[in-house]
């Protein structure tokens, strides 16, 4: 399946909150990987900024992103986001408009 669309974001928790956030951060990505069309959906704290976590997607089509963003699993995971302290939350999606070139 060729990749149409990407996104890069990133959510900030308070560093001390991390632990606890994991088993609901790993519910939701196995869901969305299992259940959403995805290509790629890949999850890092950044071990130089902690409390950070970077998001890597790969999604077929901006329809199968928009279906995900809706998904059933979505509210759930955003209020666990919240209850762990939620600080900062950027996301940007772009158009894929050639194919993949390894480096």
């Amino acid at each position: 399946m060729e990749a149409k669309v990407a996104v890069f974001g990133i959510l900030r928790f308070p560093p001390q909150q991390i632990a606890s956030l994991l088993p609901h951060l790993e519910a939701f990505v196995r869901a969305t990987q299992e259940r959403d069309g995805c290509i790629l959906y890949e999850v890092a704290e950044d071990p130089f900024d902690k409390g950070l976590i970077r998001f890597s997607e790969l999604w077929p089509s901006r329809e199968s992103l928009e279906q995900h963003l809706v998904a059933s699993h979505i509210e759930p995971w955003r209020q666990a986001a919240r209850a762990h302290g939620l600080l900062e939350r950027v996301f940007h999606s772009y158009d894929i408009r050639s194919t993949a070139i390894p480096v």
